[in-house]
């Protein structure tokens, strides 16, 4: 009998287990990609702004995967066919914005933590004890705030003005709360295993180093273009618009209750892949294990919103690719970048001069609470004041808000995710950000592996 397959959620990670499924399921098993929204994509969607492509979400992913290969999405859009759509950033350096001046972000370190101290200049004085004390830095198994580790070996400055800042621009999350395994994993491997904070740093280093060529790499046409390739590839159905209400299962698989409550409808499968965010996920499994529920729903996420403005050509911006804010310089712009410096595929700055801003972090969602004109003139006047001169007025922009966009992982995260993963049984399968990290790499591959635990219970 053909085996059918739902995938809840359209994101990356619902479209590469979609893929995957594809690939792993014999000729005819049915896939279908849920997604209550009325595009796919979830965080990945390319905006247009002066005829140019800018993206409305993630601009770019990681190059290289922890093993120093390549990473999980550039393989997926080599299967997709899209290698030679991949596109790398220009060699413009980036800065930090502290006490109104525009810094170099200093060499040597890793998402903001340093393996070289003498690189910091006056970006940050070292004020902890990065001493050998005879074991290593962490247990094993154990995980620690990242904030926590940094400040007691090198001191508040350094965690305030480069940590933040690096963690603030990715997860839009705070460093005293945000876990080391989850964010910075290669860290957590080697602190487990040295002694000191800064030969920590230089062994994940090592590790990346081995990669070889550029570090970021980003699709040229935008993000979509990766949806839509994966999207075709899993040959699945698509279903759009319609949720998914309930989960529960039957005597030879599952059964979702999809719809609105007027007029519900039913489909039966024999295997689910579960790719959407921590809340509706929660509400799903309530009926299947109330205590992967309850470990679920407690993730907490953060809501930010991106301003892209369209400047007229030649306005004149500091030599770089864009810039990083720390926390406790009080402004809403969190990042900014000079996406046709930074993008030499878009066409350089011989048409207008395009720049889009990152506002807004964990715990300041009131502070976002404004309508779009008003959100971009304060993203405009906050940049001005930033760069050191006021910007002209854009000839055209967007305002692109995610509503508990981020997830925020606190100490002890893929401990409570395996946890819950261990309560479900065979044939149901979580993905996604929520689980696994927010870097489209790591979506990939959480969309991967889900799609092959729930492929082991179709042989059964």
């Amino acid at each position: 009998m053909r085996k059918r397959v739902a995938v809840i959620g359209g994101g990356i990670a619902g479209l590469a287990a979609a893929v995957r499924l594809r690939d792993l399921t014999p000729p005819g098993t049915e896939i279908i990609v849920y997604e209550q929204g009325g595009v796919l994509g979830g965080k990945l969607r390319t905006g247009e702004l002066a005829g140019r492509p800018v993206e409305r979400g993630a601009e770019s992913f990681l190059s290289a995967g922890p093993d120093g290969g390549e990473s999980a999405v550039v393989s997926l859009a080599r299967h997709l066919g899209l290698g030679d759509a991949l596109v790398h950033p220009a060699t413009v350096p980036a800065a930090l914005s502290i006490g109104g001046r525009l810094t170099p972000v200093p060499g040597g370190t890793l998402i903001g933590v340093p393996g070289d101290l003498t690189q910091l200049g006056d970006v940050a004085h070292v004020a902890g004890a990065d001493r050998d004390e005879g074991h290593p830095l962490l247990a094993a198994g154990e995980d620690v705030a990242v904030g926590e580790l940094v400040r007691a070996r090198y001191g508040d400055e350094v965690v305030d003005r480069l940590v933040d800042p690096m963690l603030g621009g990715v997860y839009a999350g705070r460093a005293d709360r945000l876990s080391l395994e989850v964010t910075m994993p290669q860290l957590a491997a080697t602190a487990r295993v040295e002694h000191t904070l800064q030969a920590a740093v230089r062994a994940a280093q090592a590790a990346r180093t081995r990669a070889a060529g550029p570090v970021f790499t980003a699709v040229d046409g935008g993000m979509t273009r990766l949806v839509a390739a994966a999207a075709t590839a899993s040959g699945a159905r698509i279903s759009l618009g319609l949720p998914v209400r309930d989960l529960s299962r039957t005597a030879h698989g599952w059964r979702l209750l999809l719809g609105p409550v007027p007029a519900p409808q039913t489909d039966d499968v024999d295997a689910v892949v579960l790719a959407v965010p921590a809340k509706p996920a929660s509400r799903l499994l309530a009926g299947i294990s109330a205590e992967a529920a309850g470990v679920i729903g407690r993730l907490d996420y953060a809501s930010v919103a991106l301003a892209a403005l369209a400047l007229p050509p030649g306005t004149p911006l500091p030599e770089l690719s864009g810039f990083l804010v720390p926390p406790s310089e009080g402004t809403l712009v969190k990042a900014a970048t000079f996406f046709t410096r930074k993008w030499p595929h878009l066409g350089g700055e011989s048409g207008a001069v395009i720049v889009r801003a990152s506002l807004g972090r964990h715990g300041e969602e009131d502070r976002l609470q404004l309508a779009d004109e008003d959100l971009l003139a304060r993203a405009r006047r906050e940049l001005g004041e930033l760069i050191g001169g006021e910007l002209p007025p854009p000839a055209a922009s967007w305002i692109q808000r995610w509503g508990g966009g981020l997830p925020q992982y606190t100490p002890g995260h893929h401990e409570r995710v395996a946890f819950a993963r261990q309560q479900l049984p065979a044939g149901l399968a979580l993905a996604g950000a929520a689980f696994d990290g927010v870097g489209i790499p790591a979506c990939v591959v959480s969309g991967e592996r889900a799609a092959e635990d729930v492929s082991k219970s179709l042989e059964e």
